[in-house]
């Protein structure tokens, strides 16, 4: 089963989306398997970290951009190639078990949309099989 959401992103942000794919992982009605979250964008990404202290968040952002700024030496005429390398290193998609009806994740473990390039409209898709 393929589902497909829509994002209004901000500037740069994570995006909570762990409430989205339990969702459908309920509505697929799949016991056992895999649900794979997938962003089609080149300057957005899917990551799983902390959800509880929304510090964390925070902290990866300011690690993020400190570890790509943006620079005078890039070419891209868009002038967005520090989001192109944020979402190259964060990557494209997450791979979740799914056990008894529910996603396994550990407890404090979230789901993100990371948007690094916005304020943008913004797709994902959750396939579970």
């Amino acid at each position: 089963m393929l589902y497909t959401y829509q994002l209004q992103t901000k500037k740069e942000h994570f995006h909570d989306i762990t409430k989205q794919v339990q969702d459908a992982v309920k509505e697929s009605g799949v016991e056992e398997g895999t649900c794979l979250v997938f962003c089609p964008h080149t300057t957005a990404a899917i990551t799983i970290n902390e959800n509880a202290d929304p510090d964390v968040v925070s902290d990866l952002l300011v690690g993020i951009e400190k570890a790509f700024p943006d620079r005078r030496e890039f070419r891209h005429f868009e002038g967005n190639s520090a989001a192109h390398l944020k979402a190259s290193c964060v990557g494209a998609s997450e791979t979740l078990v799914i056990s008894q009806e529910k996603l396994l994740l550990g407890t404090w473990q979230g789901i993100y949309f990371c948007e690094f390039d916005g304020p943008r409209n913004r797709t994902f898709y959750v396939k579970i099989t």
